[in-house]
């Protein structure tokens, strides 16, 4: 958490750590509580790939007996029912239900969804000819197209992302927050349970696995899944227009429009990955690691920012990765976000990032690059704002061009 990890030298900070610790380096967390920071490629995907040696299983920790039970960071690695936490044949089974839940979206109604309500945030700013692209777009859209691809009307999406937005950041009004998002999806589930209609809660719901889980598990896979999608979406949508705003190599891309936004979208999730690092996996018995002694029971941070940027797998960072999509940026093995939501994330940022270009197409910084602030967070990479200038234009509903 220090001055390096918050500015634009946390990728030569993983390598200085690399060179003087190896792939797996000592940390402490907040209390001085000891951990893992796996940050080699290689050693990342060997945990992932091996779920009986690294297990997901929180209750294997071996200093519960240490940790206070106000201790920070037990949102991030404490002991939940959702999906996140689940193991084995298990976590299978729910596994399926979430993703055959997400996979039935349609992809040309997710377009339209986000299409409209990019169009319609766009309408706000437009005539003003100045904006914050994080506050007032990158950190809205999202949660508005998930919340109707789940099943809440356009008035209930718009309502429910304040509190989603306070539930991620985790300062004042976390709570409230959480409780609002958590009311809201209950009765959501209750209306689809009695009456079925179209959307994600509702064949989350009547899934053919369905009856091997509570509607409170339900309830929370809904719950890990809208918050999950949406900040490191937002942060994938802010991050690439920051690359394009700032980096020569992208410069082409504001005036040619669309042709440079999935290769800019590529090199955020090697670069800049909104999904950092990742608490966490436990270890099963005492094991070798990296050239490090493992006990059992010690908890392993995943960074997935370092092992995207190992030398190993990036020797060059500055040469692009022309669409190299080997990135861990979604994680690997059973835990991975799973593909359809990776998927929706996609559509979503890409739509939301064209829309802008196409409405605003001569957006540029309000400020110098280096008065930039990143978001203080150790799990999450993304700005507190991005502002920005451009010609007013009008809105859609008065002549717009799309």
């Amino acid at each position: 958490m220090g001055p390096r990890f918050q500015n634009d030298d946390r990728t030569q900070l993983y390598r200085d750590m690399r060179e003087k610790h190896g792939p797996v380096a000592p940390v402490t967390l907040p209390g001085d509580v000891p951990a893992w920071l796996v940050l080699g490629y290689r050693e990342v995907h060997q945990i992932t790939s091996n779920p009986a040696l690294f297990s997901r299983d929180s209750g294997l920790w071996n200093l519960w007996d240490q940790i206070p039970a106000d201790w920070p960071l037990i949102p991030m690695v404490g002991k939940q029912p959702s999906i996140l936490y689940t193991v084995g044949e298990r976590h299978e089974r729910r596994s399926a239900l979430v993703s055959d839940a997400l996979a039935a979206v349609d992809p040309f109604e997710l377009r339209d969804h986000a299409e409209r309500f990019a169009d319609g945030l766009i309408d706000r700013l437009c005539g003003r000819g100045e904006a914050d692209l994080i506050g007032e777009y990158a950190k809205v859209l999202p949660a508005l197209v998930l919340a109707r691809l789940y099943g809440f009307s356009d008035e209930e999406g718009a309502g429910l992302v304040p509190s989603i937005n306070a539930l991620v950041n985790g300062t004042e009004g976390a709570l409230a927050g959480h409780d609002h998002v958590r009311a809201s999806m209950g009765e959501l589930l209750a209306s689809r349970h009695s009456a079925p209609a179209a959307g994600v809660a509702s064949r989350m719901l009547h899934h053919d696995y369905a009856d091997g889980f509570s509607r409170e598990e339900i309830l929370q896979d809904m719950m890990v899944n809208i918050v999950a999608g949406h900040q490191p979406t937002a942060d994938w949508i802010g991050n690439t227009l920051r690359l394009m705003l700032t980096d020569d190599r992208f410069a082409a891309s504001l005036s040619g429009g669309r042709h440079s936004v999935g290769e800019a979208m590529n090199e955020v999730l090697w670069e800049e990955t909104p999904s950092q690092n990742i608490a966490g996996r436990w270890a099963t018995r005492d094991t070798q690691l990296g050239g490090r002694r493992i006990t059992e029971g010690d908890l392993l941070i995943l960074s997935f920012a370092a092992a995207n940027g190992d030398p190993q797998v990036r020797p060059d960072q500055a040469a692009l990765t022309g669409g190299n999509n080997a990135f861990l940026s979604f994680g690997h093995g059973d835990h991975r976000c799973p593909y359809p939501a990776q998927d929706i994330a996609e559509g979503i940022a890409r739509t939301g990032i064209e829309v802008l270009l196409d409405r605003l197409p001569d957006v540029d910084l309000a400020v110098s690059a280096r008065a930039l602030v990143w978001r203080p967070s150790p799990w999450l990479r993304g700005l507190e704002s991005l502002p920005v200038r451009f010609t007013p234009t009008p809105t859609t509903a008065a002549g717009g061009t799309r």
